[in-house]
């Protein structure tokens, strides 16, 4: 999963699978309904577009510090906007749900649920990925960088485990979704205050989803 820079030698993180989750993400916005979604939908695409700008780069460039540092902003900013506009969404959801029940469909109350689940699950492996010992590149050339979670990996005994592993996007993206699934930790432990206050505020989220918007969504489905 990583390469050598010709400069500085510094091992840098592929950035193919978290661009393929940009992808998804503006794909699945695309699919909320525009009376559910309060974001116009070129606003989304643009947002996702730019954030596939500078990890687009550091595949050509063999991530330069300039564009690890443009990509840490603006994926900080992508983020954020996104955290906005799915919060808005699933407010947006339940407010359907309990004032305009008898104008919405069950089908798409359903969908438009699963597809902000999934954000959610995306947008807190992307900020799990970017956040933890600094980042993507800290992690590969600082092995004693302090960490906000520990892996199963980093516990298991040599024969067991790879010697020199360090965690990539795809275990941040199974940390995602096990918080928002089992609502509560697995096989990999939060270390930091920060990481227990965003694993709560995940489940959270994820709680209402299902709970809430998605038991809803069957009950008018099935009536």
């Amino acid at each position: 999963m990583n390469d050598k820079t010709d400069n500085d030698t510094i091992l840098y993180e592929k950035r193919w699978p978290v661009g393929l989750t940009i992808i998804v993400v503006a794909l699945l916005l695309w699919t909320i309904p525009d009376r559910i979604s309060l974001i116009p939908s070129w606003v989304a695409y643009f947002a996702c577009l730019m954030m596939l700008i500078p990890i687009t780069a550091i595949g050509f460039s063999k991530a330069k510090p300039l564009w690890l540092k443009i990509e840490k902003y603006t994926l900080i900013l992508f983020l954020t906007f996104t955290a906005i506009g799915n919060s808005l969404n699933l407010l947006n959801l339940v407010d359907d749900m309990l004032y305009k029940s008898s104008e919405i469909n069950g089908i798409q109350l359903l969908s438009s649920s699963v597809a902000v689940w999934i954000i959610n699950v995306l947008m807190f492996s992307l900020l799990y990925w970017q956040i933890d010992r600094g980042g993507p590149e800290e992690r590969q050339i600082k092995k004693d960088q302090k960490a906000d979670w520990l892996f199963s990996e980093e516990s298991a005994p040599d024969k067991f485990g790879p010697k020199n592993w360090s965690p990539v996007f795809v275990d941040y993206l199974y940390l995602g979704y096990s918080t928002s699934t089992a609502f509560s930790t697995t096989d990999t432990m939060p270390l930091s205050k920060k990481a227990k206050l965003l694993m709560m505020l995940q489940s959270f989220i994820s709680l209402v989803i299902i709970v809430v918007v998605g038991a809803r969504a069957i009950n008018i489905i099935g009536s």
